[in-house]
């Protein structure tokens, strides 16, 4: 290869990549006065004597190629012409005779000249290069057309989304898969505000499910991290290299198999507070996140607002339909399909079920004494003191009044009666409203009964129980009887 330039002082670098690069291909094809005019239009020319031993660096693949149609005979033909598809190509003949012509006047971008003049082979230089301006600036407005229809099709994906679904893990899952895809990214993470702590939880997180799993044992303080920051500040961030960034929180990828090279992290907003963040890292090729991911990534984060904030609205209209107003322990409503769930489960593998049925001594005295407003407060200090008291998978509900009802599934009578007598003690010997100036002490009776040892139903099994709880009552009080 024979690079040659315009002039001695116009070889750096820049110049060379700003240049106009032309092939010229052929024995000694070019005349003098050719390669003149080539010079003085600013432009680089590069020599080859034959198309089977072209080398030439990456960055001087050529715009335009003059080559000699007796190339057309050479064993590298058929990987020239692959190679040099969308280059267009003049193809210059010593004669006018066009035999030599034909394996290049079928292809497109092709320019036959014979014998031209040197004001004729600039008009096709000219036109060569003007159509393969033409034909690059239409293939970028395609892709631009291609990107634009894509992208409304992911909306319109996403709108259907939001108008189809109402849990939200459904549909932060289907937004981010679809914006993953778009983008072209590794992973993805939503973390949201706890209203209680502050901090952030990952709420949704692509990848492995022991992966998943151990990510979400992580939370971020405000500020903390880069997600922190975002949050704390309420500014989208493009970081190209996570490693050069000392907001980046590490301790994640140490203990899971997760390599961030660049990440994107936007705000999520709702009615003018920062409620999460939405975290893409990591694009698949390598290359870094560009303007528009991160413009199509802060579209996306307004529908993922309205999308938590709808499935947030349904999620609280959902508990509040189970759960009772005062306590927020479940209702009764919860608990009749809570048992007939349970009977059937105890009924498929074999297994007891049982029900306590408590109700506190003298709480009418509480409130004739001290006001329906303590005793309210003091049936919710009790609902805390049960849950703390019982297993994850035991269901406590408020049966109405100052009465309770506790599920145990998996439960025996033996057990049971060990759970409701351990219970009684803790109420008996807890002080209720210190924080109110109080010091209240109160009492319970407690019944059991269980499926299928004493019960045979559902109803069965409340009736048993309550029963049972009314003998205490009507006897010792601050006690627990079981019907076995």
């Amino acid at each position: 290869m024979s690079p040659v330039l315009a002039a001695a002082g116009r070889n750096t670098r820049s110049v060379a990549v700003s240049m106009t690069k032309i092939f010229c291909i052929g024995e000694d094809f070019l005349k003098k006065e050719f390669e003149n005019i080539l010079l003085s239009k600013g432009r680089r020319i590069f020599k080859f004597a034959s198309i089977n031993n072209l080398k030439y660096r990456h960055e001087d693949k050529p715009d335009l190629i003059i080559i000699e149609k007796s190339q057309g005979t050479e064993l590298a033909l058929k990987e020239f012409l692959a190679q040099f598809r969308d280059t267009p190509k003049i193809v210059y003949s010593h004669s006018h005779s066009f035999k030599g012509f034909a394996p290049w006047i079928k292809l497109s971008h092709t320019y036959p000249v014979s014998d031209p003049s040197s004001r004729e082979l600039d008009f096709f230089i000219q036109r060569a290069l003007q159509d393969r301006a033409l034909l690059s600036e239409n293939a970028g407005l395609k892709r631009k057309f291609a990107a634009m229809k894509q992208e409304l099709d992911f909306f319109d994906e996403v709108s259907k989304t939001l108008t189809s679904a109402l849990e939200l893990d459904d549909i932060l899952v289907t937004i981010m898969k679809k914006a993953k895809k778009l983008i072209k990214a590794d992973t993805w993470s939503i973390l949201l505000r706890d209203e209680d702590t502050g901090e952030l939880v990952f709420e949704k997180t692509s990848g492995k499910k022991g992966e998943k799993n151990r990510i979400k044992k992580f939370r971020l303080k405000m500020g903390e991290g880069i997600a922190g920051w975002v949050a704390q500040e309420g500014i989208p961030v493009v970081v190209p290299d996570v490693s050069m960034d000392t907001r980046f929180y590490s301790q994640i990828e140490k203990e899971t198999d997760l390599k961030t090279k660049s990440l994107m992290c936007v705000p999520i907003k709702s009615k003018g507070s920062i409620i999460g963040v939405l975290e893409i890292i990591s694009k698949t090729a390598g290359e870094p996140f560009s303007k528009d991911d991160l413009d199509l990534l802060m579209r996306l984060v307004d529908h993922a607002a309205i999308a938590i904030e709808r499935a947030s609205l349904y999620q609280k209209m959902a508990e509040l339909s189970i759960t009772d107003d005062l306590t927020k322990l479940f209702n009764t409503r919860y608990l009749n399909r809570t048992l007939e769930i349970e009977i059937a489960r105890s009924t498929r593998h074999h297994s007891s079920l049982s029900l306590i049925f408590m109700d506190v001594d003298h709480f009418k005295m509480i409130n004739d004494n001290y006001g329906h407003l303590i005793g309210s407060k003091l049936l919710v200090e009790l609902g805390q003191l049960l849950i703390r008291s019982l297993r994850a998978i035991d269901i406590v509900a408020r049966y109405g009044g100052d009465e309770f009802v506790i599920v145990l599934p998996q439960t025996s009578p033996p057990s049971a009666i060990q759970i409701a007598e351990r219970i009684r003690k803790s109420i008996e010997q807890n002080v209720f409203l210190k924080k109110e100036g109080y010091s209240l002490r109160v009492t319970a009776s407690f019944g059991v009964a269980s499926f299928p040892e004493s019960a045979k139903s559902k109803e069965d099994l409340l009736r048993l129980a309550d029963e049972a709880m009314y003998r205490v009552k009507y006897q010792t009080r601050n006690g627990v009887y079981a019907i076995v």
